[in-house]
């Protein structure tokens, strides 16, 4: 896994609900914990774009709902700066379900992903119809 060359906010932290943009069957998701977040004591775990996240399906078909699954955030709303000076964001906090390795379990994705996640995640972004 490749490091990301922006500096990213980490505006999402555990409790925050995200939209699940691929087509595995799960619509809504839950940060239960970030992977590889290291803190001082009472300090609540925050991700941003490009972070593995461990959520539970909150929304979605009855077969995945209520699992916990590992996601990679593709889009937050909170602006974050890019090395050639531009700000961006995006209108919705999403993710997309992947395994163990960083592969995405479903075959498309619905909206539009990070350049930060296309140079994180190659297998995410061809699966994606636009990066931005």
């Amino acid at each position: 896994m490749k490091g990301v060359g922006t500096h990213v906010v980490k505006a999402l932290h555990i409790g925050s609900r995200l939209v699940c943009d691929d087509n595995t069957g799960a619509k809504e998701l839950e940060i239960v914990g970030v992977v590889g977040f290291k803190s001082k004591r009472r300090v609540l775990a925050r991700a941003g774009v490009g972070d593995i996240v461990i959520c539970s399906v909150k929304k979605g078909k009855p077969d995945i709902r209520k699992k916990v699954v590992k996601a990679v955030i593709i889009r937050q709303k909170k602006e974050y700066r890019r090395p050639d000076g531009t700000r961006i964001k995006f209108s919705d906090n999403a993710a997309v379900i992947v395994d163990d390795k960083g592969m995405p379990k479903g075959t498309e994705i619905k909206g539009i992903v990070a350049k930060e996640v296309a140079e994180r995640f190659p297998k995410v972004a061809t699966l994606a119809k636009n990066v931005l």
